[in-house]
């Protein structure tokens, strides 16, 4: 399903008020000069300006911190789940983030159907936007992906002068558009789908990171014993942004509170396989107990492991990792190197 619209110029923060009305609306603003993803009540507040938001938009569908039930055993055991959100949408997410949400889909709709991370899904309606620009650290063509790539979206825009081309991609980005149908232009799309192809090459084209992922996949799992690790995690300082900010990374932990009174709550909260904690035992045994086990564990699933479970790679080549790593650890170097190594 692919349709056309054109949203003229100036319409999009009304477009945003009139969206805020009729669902709970998540999308970029600026908090001390900082991008973030926030609830807001209408489109005065949206940061429209290029950006990539520092923690991506899989916080919406996986929360850092949630609640997935309160209990209370005085009389028998009850259990009581948090009731589901509201019809949302989630608006302004980029294309490497767009192919995040896609490749966590498999881990949370696999063999283990997660309900917390599916309700969120079915009840929110993803609006992508096009990148304008290109970060230094940003390599998603690498993996297939683009800067206008529409794919993980119900509502993709790029925007095309002062308006945007808007493309229906689902069901769901269908309903948007025709609940708020008198914003849309059924003229004249057809430019404005081939100003997009040609905004596409030119980002392209801008690329300053090229990276050359034949062979990696299987070079990577048969360097398992490789000291080329061993010196990777010496630069390590194991304090886990990279994976807090991986739209793809998708580890927890489960806690259980208990108020002492018979009744508690259980929550989920993040975790990271870059801390020694994650994989211990309760005998103490711990399979990944050097920094240098974890350091490969990390790499080998972005670049092997992910691609034998679930067909995609564990990267969406959005560049947070490089940007927010204090060591300089970047992960297209370790591509090239792990491409060298005898």
């Amino acid at each position: 399903m692919t349709a056309a619209r054109v949203l003229a110029g100036g319409r999009m923060v009304p477009l945003l008020d009139r969206i805020a009305q009729k669902y709970r609306l998540m999308a970029p603003v600026r908090e001390d000069g900082v991008l973030l993803y926030r609830r807001v009540d209408g489109g005065g507040e949206v940061c429209l300006d290029f950006g990539l938001p520092l923690v991506p938009p899989k916080t919406h569908f996986f929360p850092q911190t949630e609640l997935l039930f309160s209990y209370a055993a005085a009389d028998g055991l009850e259990l009581k789940e948090p009731s589901g959100i509201p019809a949302s949408v989630l608006f302004g997410v980029r294309p490497c983030d767009l192919r995040g949400f896609t490749t966590l889909d498999p881990v949370f709709n696999g063999r283990f159907r997660d309900a917390y991370y599916l309700d969120k899904r079915e009840n929110t309606t993803v609006v992508g936007l096009s990148c304008t620009e290109v970060r230094p650290e940003c390599f998603c063509g690498a993996y297939g992906g683009s800067p206008v790539d529409g794919q993980g979206a119900d509502l993709m825009l790029t925007r095309v002068g002062e308006s945007y081309l808007a493309e229906i991609l689902t069901p769901k980005g269908e309903q948007l558009v025709r609940r708020c149908g008198e914003f849309f232009l059924p003229e004249g799309a057809e430019e404005f789908v081939r100003a997009k192809a040609a905004l596409g090459r030119e980002l392209e084209a801008r690329f300053s990171r090229r990276v050359d992922l034949e062979g990696v996949k299987d070079k990577a799992a048969a360097l398992f014993e490789s000291s080329y690790w061993r010196k990777l995690a010496y630069r390590c300082l194991g304090c886990g942004i990279c994976t807090y900010l991986c739209p793809t990374c998708h580890c927890f932990d489960i806690v259980d509170e208990d108020r002492g009174d018979q009744t508690g709550t259980r929550w989920r909260c993040w975790d990271s396989c870059m801390f020694r904690d994650f994989t211990l035992h309760t005998s103490g045994h711990n399979p990944r107990g050097s920094k240098m086990e974890r350091v490969r564990n990390r790499f080998l699933h972005k670049l092997s492991y992910h691609l034998d479970r679930h067909g995609l790679p564990g990267c969406v080549g959005c560049g947070r990792c490089i940007a927010a790593c204090p060591v300089n650890i970047d992960i297209t170097r370790v591509i090239a190197e792990i491409k060298e190594v005898e």
